[in-house]
Parts: C-alpha cells; sequence; structure tokens
C-alpha cells in the first residue's frame, strides 16, 4: 500500500472496485433463467483479486527491469478469459443485458476522480487525469443518459449504441496506451517527472486487472451482441 496516501483515496478505490464487480455480476444474473449467478464465477473472480491484492502488496510489479514486464500478469489472464468467451460462449454473450452493460460505465467517473487525487498525491502525471489527455470520464458521465435515450419506446436504437460504444471504447484504450507509456519501465516515453506508479501498488492493482477488464468485456460484449442481433 502506498504510505502519506489519503484513506478516503483507498477506501474509495476499493468501494469503487466493488460496486464495479456488483454490477458486472447483476449483468450476469439477469442474462440467466434462473437468475442466480455460477458459483465458478464468484470463485474465480475473487481469486482473481486476492491475488493481484497480494502481489500489489509485496511489491511484485515494482521490480520494473523483468522481462517480460511482470506487469503483462495484470493484463494478459483476463483479456485471454474475454477472447475465449467471445469465441466459445456466443450464446452467453448475446444473453447479456446491454442496458446494463451501458449503465456499468458509470463506474468511470469515481475512477476519474480516484486518477486525480492520485495526481495530486504525486503518484500518477497529470496526463492520465481529465487535465491532461484521458477524457473517460464523459463516458461515464454519458452512460446514464444512453442508457435511457437508446432504450425509449420499446426500441433499441442500435445506430447511437454501437456510435456510443466504440467511440468509448477508443476513449479506453487511450488512456491504457498513455498509462502503460508512462510507467517506469524501459520503454516509457511520458512523464518522466512523475512517472505512474499507483497501479503497483494495492489496492490500485485492481484498475488494470479488474475495472479495466469488467469496463473492456462490457464494450465488446455490447459490441457484439449490438452487431449480432
Amino acid at each position: 500500500m502506498i504510505e502519506s496516501l489519503p484513506t478516503y483515496v483507498v477506501v474509495t478505490f476499493i468501494t469503487t472496485t466493488l460496486i464495479t464487480v456488483g454490477l458486472f455480476l447483476l449483468a450476469i444474473k439477469r442474462s440467466r433463467d434462473d437468475k442466480r449467478v455460477p458459483v465458478a464465477i464468484y470463485l474465480i473472480l475473487g481469486l482473481w483479486m486476492l491475488i493481484q491484492a497480494i502481489l500489489g502488496w509485496n511489491g511484485f510489479y515494482r521490480n520494473f527491469n523483468a522481462v517480460p514486464p511482470r506487469f503483462l500478469l495484470t493484463l494478459l489472464p483476463p483479456l485471454a478469459v474475454i477472447v475465449y468467451f467471445l469465441i466459445a460462449q456466443k450464446q452467453a454473450i448475446l444473453q447479456l443485458p446491454i442496458r446494463l452493460l451501458t449503465f456499468i460505465h458509470v463506474i468511470r467517473i469515481p475512477v476519474e476522480i480516484i486518477l486525480f487525487w492520485l495526481y495530486q498525491n504525486g503518484h500518477i502525471p497529470q496526463l492520465m487525469t481529465y487535465e491532461g489527455r484521458n477524457f473517460d470520464i464523459l463516458a461515464g458521465i454519458t452512460a446514464p443518459m444512453i442508457s435511457q435515450v437508446a432504450f425509449r419506446g420499446g426500441y433499441v436504437h442500435k445506430g447511437l449504441l454501437i456510435f456510443w460504444n466504440i467511440l468509448t471504447l477508443g476513449l479506453l484504450l487511450n488512456i491504457v496506451t498513455n498509462a502503460i507509456l508512462s510507467a517506469p519501465f524501459p520503454f516509457q516515453l511520458f512523464a518522466n517527472e512523475q512517472p505512474n506508479i499507483a497501479v503497483f501498488f494495492f489496492p490500485f492493482t485492481w484498475l488494470p486487472s479488474v475495472i479495466v477488464q469488467i469496463v473492456l468485456f462490457c464494450h465488446l460484449a455490447s459490441l457484439y451482441n449490438l452487431t449480432r442481433q
């Protein structure tokens, strides 16, 4: 855990992560006829979060010269799961509620506020905030409106949803790219004076390993739904 960081930042982030996971599990629940979330999903998510918490707490990710970068462990396993579901579990993807998958992006508002707090405390660069190159907060602000407008009158406005998902997916990829290139790796390109170090500490390891992955999955699952139905 980052020393000297205000407690409210840590508590707010943990709460935000749990809400994100809760909304994700709710989407899975609503997609199922029996309205139960498989125990396996609870176990896998819980175990994954525990592993990332332990690795972040013990400083595993703070060996920035390791080859390959240890930080890949926060990204590649959940990406592999996402790819598996998009390829092998297409029917399950089609049953997910697009409206809730859209609304869940509101979580990006508190995430951006937390990133700004981390910048104020010297743990990420300004370019990772809405004062810099990060416009991801727009996805969070527009998510509730889109989830209302696009489903008004019993009709799904697919064009609007596809456009919004592509645009806000681009915002996500933008901040992820800037975050990686601002980290103190040998290939760092940005923010040498104040690099991105927060995500290598508990509980902020959950940002790339949990929150970003859920947000990415919701985008891809929504786009798959909208272009197949």
